[in-house]
């Protein structure tokens, strides 16, 4: 019986390109370590891999979305919503790769940069994602990878502990948010497609149970983003996990997790629609506010910068969800509002790369990752202490700096909407955070050690990554508007079509 062949379409190949490079370099990668063995080097096996990184990156960028483009049979919204994410994800995953080949406690491997670039490939689709069953299994995708490097320090017992811990409570929200879907495919009549479940789903009789499905998915996208109460499992895993793994979670997993909520919520749930999309609009200002409250305060009295990172991740969540709830409300400032969600997050990215790698090599180096390991370190490494001091002042919001910028745009959009309480405990958390980040550079200006006069070695590939992801702190200050137009062009992009 002669069977039907459908012609591949061009466009199509091109919409999933960067994954598609992206499995293949992961492919690649472990079967250069396992052809050479040890023949190869670590460090330069660590280096390809973030080269070819860069070289998927550098065909992101080309490779421009077709506006309105859904692709494999409507699972895939290939739009410059998912183009600039894609791009925060790759740019992630190379920083983080470059960093991690002279962590020596990690003893990072072929094994290794595969899952990374595996589970980059998976952040990207999340961001893209237009069906249920494609939100759930690259969400999983990319959870099992990011549990598999937390544990990937074997011979020690804090890192087996991250794993094991992310790991369980992981598994336990991904469970609920199953369930949450799995309601949604029922109350849907069979639908995965996301236009297709929004359609159904705006009878007026379904208002109590769609309700309860939402804020069964909401526990999963909380938990991506460490957001109140689902933050519990991030101290201890950012902690215990390899300190470039605990970079790259706070980053590229944390924008995935904004990424699929935005998605999701508004393409099923878009607002003023229904009761249900009320509802979800009122319960993002108290997430908001606890969130960055309760990572501020927590933050305040920690001694390890790692936890007090982990605590500050949880706090800058917080800010995110300012601007979630400024689009959630709606009106007429939505584009501007998701620009702002946008664009904050890849300005955290950047600077949070540079915060956890400077923090890294001075538990190399130094021994450990308490406060005062930082003691002295700008006289040590005066490039390094610099790069850690734009990093902190950035994540506080000081003025000039990007952070600044970002979140006088999160604020705005707030603004726009009579989110003003919301702003003033903004404000508020921000000057509590002036304690804990300038704690740090007290630490490495003021205090004085035995050591003040012997200088700190820095890895080539580390100094290199630090020194471009600090340059990038310091050109996004500088031109920020061209970074600007594109997170409103994704935005525009982003509410062209509402449905498949």
């Amino acid at each position: 019986m002669a069977g039907s062949f459908v012609q591949p379409n061009p466009a199509e190949f091109l919409g999933i390109l960067p994954e598609i490079l992206l499995v293949i370099w992961s492919v690649v990668i472990v079967g250069i370590d396992l052809a050479a063995g040890r023949k190869v080097q670590r460090r330069a096996l660590g280096v390809l891999s973030g080269i070819g990184m860069l070289v998927i990156l550098a065909v992101a960028v080309i490779v421009r979305p077709v506006e309105g483009q859904v692709i494999l049979g409507g699972m895939i919204r290939n739009d410059v919503f998912t183009y600039v994410f894609r791009i925060i994800f790759i740019a992630a995953g190379a920083l983080s790769m470059f960093i991690a080949t002279d962590f020596r406690p990690l003893r990072a491997n072929g094994e290794f940069f595969g899952i990374l670039t595996l589970s980059v490939m998976a952040m990207c689709l999340m961001a893209g994602s237009n069906d249920l069953i494609m939100l759930y299994l690259a969400t999983e995708t990319a959870s099992f990878s990011l549990y598999l490097m937390a544990a990937f320090m074997r011979s020690d017992k804090l890192s087996a502990e991250a794993g094991v811990k992310y790991f369980v409570f992981g598994a336990v929200t991904s469970t609920v948010m199953l369930f949450g879907l799995s309601l949604f495919f029922g109350l849907s009549q069979g639908s995965t497609n996301y236009g297709a479940v929004a359609d159904a789903i705006r009878n007026p009789d379904l208002r109590v149970p769609v309700t309860f499905a939402s804020l069964l998915v909401l526990v999963g996208f909380a938990f991506k983003t460490s957001a109140v109460p689902f933050h519990f499992w991030a101290p201890d895993v950012y902690q215990g996990a390899p300190t470039p793994v605990s970079g790259f979670i706070s980053t590229a997993s944390k924008a995935a997790g904004f990424a699929i909520l935005i998605r999701f919520l508004y393409y099923i749930l878009p607002p003023g629609t229904s009761e249900a999309s009320l509802a979800w609009a009122q319960v993002m200002q108290p997430i908001a506010m606890l969130t960055m409250t309760l990572g501020s305060l927590l933050a305040l009295v920690q001694k390890d910068v790692k936890r007090m990172l982990a605590y500050s991740s949880v706090s800058q969540a917080g800010y995110i969800f300012i601007g979630v709830t400024a689009l959630a409300l709606g009106g007429a400032n939505q584009a501007e509002a998701l620009a702002a969600v946008i664009f904050y997050i890849g300005i955290y990215m950047v600077t949070n790369i540079v915060a956890f790698g400077v923090t890294g090599v001075i538990e190399q180096r130094v021994g450990g990752t308490d406060t005062a390991k930082f003691n002295g370190l700008g006289r040590r490494s005066p490039y390094l202490a610099l790069a850690m001091t734009a990093a902190l002042l950035s994540l506080l919001g000081a003025p000039p700096l990007v952070g600044f910028v970002g979140k006088l745009f999160l604020f705005q959009a707030a603004i726009g909407v009579s989110l003003v309480g919301l702003v003033v405990v903004a404000v508020i958390n921000v000057l509590i955070s002036v304690v804990y980040y300038l704690n740090v550079v007290r630490a490495m200006y003021v205090e004085r050690t035995e050591r003040d006069s012997a200088p700190l070695f820095v890895p080539a590939p580390t100094t290199v990554t630090l020194l471009i992801s600090a340059a990038g702190i310091v050109v996004l200050t500088i031109a920020s508007m061209p970074f600007w137009n594109l997170a409103l062009d994704a935005a525009r992009s982003f509410f062209g079509v509402t449905g498949a």
